[in-house]
Formats: structure tokens, sequence, C-alpha cells
């Protein structure tokens, strides 16, 4: 024991004077040494100088070694003034008053764990909230295509698989740039704790090379992916999904080979383009991909991915392609017959001369939204595939609304054109009128080939003022149109037709036709979902890159959602007896929505402090919510990654530490 000594103001003289405390060292069960304070002595400069203040602490331990045992380490008289020894006897009972010695109890057992991990309510903070379900779900499907150990197999290092399996859970949860990524991967994520790359290594600059490292292997990851997904879930390819999209550059991409000006369906006419292939199966997993010049022509690209297609599956198997009509030309029908492919598709045009199949009958469907379909198998003397009439009321009440809109508006400018005719600065001259007429027709060409337009012209004999020379002006002075003949412009409305070499019914094909909605639902998913358009990349390798990291996180996506697509038979709870069973529902939520599910589900770090002076840190993960414990139990997946990493430090050694190290510490 020792007094130490404060300088504060004295109540009693108004100064400042030494204010004294009795403190104790010791060690604790760690070997560290440290102090408290046994009592709150107070003023003692006027009672005591520092070698009595001294004398008065001998005389205390002196005591306590009495009752304890042991012997001090030097032996030193006493020869105390009566005062010094009741100051020492008051201090002594204060002490034994107030349990702050043993004096004679039976010494403490080690505390138990039980007992360390009692903590202060006060002392429990939170400073570090991440998320952790969207890449918890995620992992487990990369890990359920076992795609890690492929990326080692093909030369990927530890670090290298981990940065990329980061990345692309990275894009498949929060789709951004790299720069963006590597911002939210360091103060939103867990996923560093779920794949083990430190997470002090994420920059932009590695999420580049990890993406242009990927992009590199592109060939085997999707040839890898194509045949482990048929093998997981027991696909047999019999259906091949094939369409085109594009997506736009933000910046002029002057020295690229790829980007180009060309028809872009987000109506970015301003922006250079490229255009991306997939075929796709019934289930919507990827086969092959290709990036074409952004002015390739739809019907151009059909005849390298089928000869690529054929490559990879075996010859002896016939496939059915579904194709869109801008790709359905008769040459690209051709090859895929003689590739040993069938083909169902919707025809480029309308049937004129054809008649109903007298050996058919109408068939009537309906469509997802319960909307009633007609169809009627029919045969035309210039084909000899297999057509089938569709007549949609739903469509056909669309296009007539469309047609009067165009029809309104193709008159109207007509109109327009014949005012002007009989205004004295009106535009009458002959080639000029037509020239308006025809941009019109141009503006309008679905509806104005039904209009006949006749004009009244009349020859008009002009005297130039200069010249004094006369010539003759060719003069519109009224025109009329009216609808043809024999022609009704709403006639063919909601009418399509299919077109296969299959022989199948007329229920069949519909049902093998509208797989081409998987598709587009693909290209849905891409674009919006995984944040594929626009592509900020200056270069042409950065760019593939960018949607080849986009396509894996699709692998990913169409993972779980397929999973979660199919129907399950669960047992009833109420026919548990009778082992009856029900089928649950499938889960057909949007990508969007599963992730903001998911992200529910929080991992937490957690500091706390015990009354041994010690800092518990622990990391726990969130209970899953009952939606999310149902997406994890329709995918059998485990539902926490892990239940609790826990580590105890001193209260001194915590002080020194931040957030970053303890996210080291834990991972």
């Amino acid at each position: 024991m020792y007094f130490r000594s404060s300088i504060r103001p004295n109540p009693a003289t108004g100064q400042l004077d030494s204010y004294y405390r009795l403190i104790e060292s010791y060690r604790n069960e760690t070997d560290r040494v440290c102090h408290r304070t046994l009592l709150n002595v107070g003023f003692l400069s006027e009672l005591f100088n520092t070698d009595e203040l001294n004398q008065i602490r001998r005389i205390i331990c002196k005591r306590y070694q009495d009752i304890v045992g042991g012997n001090e380490l030097f032996d030193i008289q006493y020869n105390n003034p009566q005062r010094i020894i009741s100051f020492a006897d008051k201090l002594w009972n204060d002490l034994v008053a107030n349990n702050r010695i043993d004096i004679g109890q039976k010494p403490q057992k080690a505390p138990t764990e039980r007992q360390r991990n009692m903590v202060f309510e006060e002392s429990i903070r939170h400073p570090d909230v991440r998320e952790i379900g969207s890449e918890w779900l995620c992992y487990q499907a990369l890990e359920q295509l076992k795609l890690p150990d492929f990326l080692t197999n093909i030369g990927f290092s530890e670090e290298e698989t981990g940065l990329a399996v980061t990345q692309i859970i990275s894009r498949a949860v929060y789709p951004a740039s790299e720069l963006e990524t590597a911002r939210w991967i360091r103060e939103n994520s867990a996923v560093c704790q779920l794949t083990g790359y430190p997470i002090e290594k994420i920059t932009k600059d590695k999420l580049y090379k990890s993406s242009l490292k990927l992009f590199s292997a592109k060939e085997p990851i999707e040839d890898y992916l194509s045949v482990k997904t048929n093998q997981l879930f027991d696909i047999e390819d019999k259906i091949y999904i094939y369409d085109l999209t594009n997506t736009y550059f933000e910046g002029r991409k002057k020295r690229s080979k790829l980007a180009k000006f060309g028809r872009s369906k987000e109506k970015r006419s301003d922006c250079k383009i490229v255009v991306l292939a997939l075929v796709i199966n019934a289930e919507g997993f990827i086969k092959y991909s290709s990036i074409f010049e952004g002015n390739m022509q739809e019907s151009k690209t059909l005849k390298g991915i089928v000869t690529k297609l054929r490559s990879r599956t075996s010859s002896a198997q016939r496939a059915v392609v579904v194709i869109d009509a801008g790709i359905a030309t008769e040459e690209n029908l051709t090859m895929l017959t003689e590739n040993n492919f069938d083909y169902v598709c919707v025809s480029r045009c309308k049937l004129k001369d054809y008649k109903i199949d007298a050996h058919s009958s109408p068939v009537e469907v309906e469509d997802k939204r319960k909307q009633k379909i007609k169809l009627q198998k029919v045969v035309s003397e210039k084909y000899n595939d297999f057509f089938v009439k569709v007549d949609s009321v739903a469509k056909r009440a669309k296009e007539l609304s469309m047609n009067n809109r165009f029809q309104e508006g193709f008159e109207k400018g007509l109109s327009i054109i014949e005012a002007s005719l009989s205004k004295k600065s009106g535009i009458k001259k002959e080639e000029k009128v037509y020239e308006r007429v025809g941009r019109l027709k141009q503006k309008y060409p679905s509806i104005s080939k039904y209009y006949e337009i006749s004009y009244t012209v009349e020859t008009e004999t002009i005297n130039k003022k200069k010249t004094k020379e006369k010539t003759e002006v060719r003069k519109v002075t009224s025109m009329c149109w009216k609808i043809k003949q024999d022609v009704e412009p709403d006639a063919e409305s909601g009418t399509y037709f299919l077109r296969t070499s299959l022989q199948v019914s007329e229920e069949m094909l519909w049902t093998i036709y509208n797989i081409i909605r998987e598709i587009e639902y693909s290209f849905r998913t891409l674009k919006t979902d995984l944040d594929l358009r626009p592509i900020y990349h200056k270069k042409d390798d950065p760019s593939m890159a960018h949607l080849h990291l986009g396509l894996l996180a699709y692998w990913v996506v169409n993972t779980v959602r397929y999973q979660l697509k199919k129907t399950e038979n669960k047992p009833d709870k109420k026919l548990e007896l009778a082992k009856n069973e029900t089928e649950t529902a499938p889960i057909n939520s949007q990508w969007k929505e599963i992730v903001r599910i998911m992200n529910t589900q929080k991992s937490v770090l957690t500091v706390s402090q015990n009354r041994y002076d010690e800092v518990i840190i622990s990391r726990r993960c969130s209970d899953p919510t009952p939606k999310v414990e149902e997406i994890y139990n329709r995918l059998k997946y485990k539902s926490k990654p892990f239940t609790k990493r826990k580590f105890v430090v001193h209260k001194s050694k915590f002080e020194k530490m931040d957030i970053a190290e303890l996210q080291c510490f834990l991972i």
C-alpha cells in the first residue's frame, strides 16, 4: 500500500492542497500489475508530513502481514507517536468495515467463464453492423456450383480465387463500378468475412485486375458452369433460346473496335453500343454468350453461334432453337435444319395465301394473365413448315388502340398540309407538297399504306422581275384522301403466325414458344438488376470484362431463382397421420426483392466490459426473419455462416485498436 496525492481546492482553507488516497498494487490472474483505490483519506498536509504518512502506511501493512502471514522485506524499527498510531487504527478500521481488504476470508476461486461473460449493461456497444444475408446466400450458391474449386484448378491462386468470389458476390448483391464496389465492401458488407479475403486489401485497381483475369478464362468457366448446372439439377438441354440485346457506352469510345453506332434498344442513338448474344436453355441457364460490334445485324449472328453451340453439344442430339422474328430469316432457318436443329419462331411476314387445315379445330388457351388466345393450324402452299395462326384478344385491343392513334396522327398531318394550300405564304409547289406527304408517310408507315391520296395540280405562269422571263410553276390547289377500297386496316390486328419445323400440337407449340419469355427476363435481370448498362469503361477489354462479370453474377442469380421457382412436396401437419402431402407454392420474387429480404440479416460486432477490467469483443450473425428462413429452407442452405466469434483483451490494449484491426481479427 501507499499514499497517492492529487492537487485540488481545499474547502477548509480555500487554497490548493494535496488530497490523499490509499492505493494498493496487485497482480491479476494474467500476471499484469494493476492498481486500485482502497480509501479516499482526504487533506492531510496540515496534520502529517511525508515521513509520518510513510509510518502510517507501514503500520497498516504490518498489521495486515500479521493477519495473513508473511514477513516484510526489511526489518524496520518503529518509534511512533500516539497520534500516528491512532490515525493508523482509524484507517485500518475503515478498511475492515468497508471490506476493502481481506483479513481472514478464504481465498476466492478463479472466476468461471460465465462470470467473465457477465458484463456491465451500460458498456455494451455495437460499433460495426454489416449486411450478410444476401452475401451468404450467394456464397452458398457458388459453393453449390463449386466455382471456387474450379478456379483453383485452372490456375487461380488462393488469393485470386478469394477476390474473384468476393467480386462475383458483390456484383450480384450490389452492382456498381469498381470504385463504388470497393467502398461498399469496406463500409457496408460482410462478404470478406465469408470469403476470407483481407478487407484492407480491397481496392478498385485489384477489382479491375480480377475482372480481367476472370474474362481471360471466359470459355472454360462458361463450359464448366453449363455442364455443372445440367448435372446438379438433372437438366437435359432439349430447347435452346437465342436472342440479342445491346447496351450503350457513356463516353466517345474513339479507339474502340467493338463500340459502333447502331439501333439502340434503349433509344440512345447518341451513344455507341455493343451487341450481346445469349443462348440459354429452358431453365434460364446460359449455354453460350458472345459480344459483337454495335452495328452487327441480328440475322447475321446466328450462324456463328450455332456452330459454336454444336461443337459443345452432342451431335446426335436434336434440340429445338427458339428465336424471335428479327432473326428468323429463310437463310437462318435453312442453316438450323442443316445443323440438326429444329426451330420455333414467329413468321417474319403475315401469311396471305393460307388455308385453315381441314383436319384441325380451333384450340383456346390462356396466357399468364388469364387472357384468352385462339390457336388454329393453317396450311400454306408456299412453305412446307408447320404454321399456327394466333388470335389474341388482348393483342387485338392493343393494336386497335395503336392503329387509331396512328390514323388520327396521319390524317391530322394531311389536314395541316391541305390547310397550307389555301394560305398566302403556304407551301403549294408540287414537289414540296409531295416531300411533306412523303415525310408523313415515313412517320406513319404502318397506317399510310392503307390510304389513297389524290391531288389537283394547276400550272401557273410567273414573271421574273429581274430577267423578265416567264416560267411555269406547278402548284397543288387541293388534295383529298380516303382509305383504299377492299382494305380493312384493323383486319389483321391481334393476329400473328408461329412457324416451326416440328410436327406437334397447337398447345405444345404455344408452350415451346412461350419459353422465349425466359430470355427476356434474363436480359431484364442483366440490364436492370445487375447493372449491365451503361458501360463507363474506355477500353474494349475492361468493357467485355464488365459484361462477363455481369454474366457470372447472373449464374448465381439464376441458380437461386431456379430452385426457388420449383415446387416442393411438403408434409401437411394436419394430415401427417394420413401421410398426405401438400405442394408448396413457388417463390417467383424478382432478384431485387430477394436481396431486399435477405439484407435484413446482419453481422453485428458487439463490444462490452466485465468487472475484471477486460473487454469482450464478439461478432454474431442475427437470426433470420421468417421470410429469410423460408428461402434458406427451400434452398436447403445453412441459415447462418457462423454462430459467434469472440476474443478478450485487456482494456488498455483495446483502447489502442481500431475497427479495421477488429475486422481482421474476427474474420
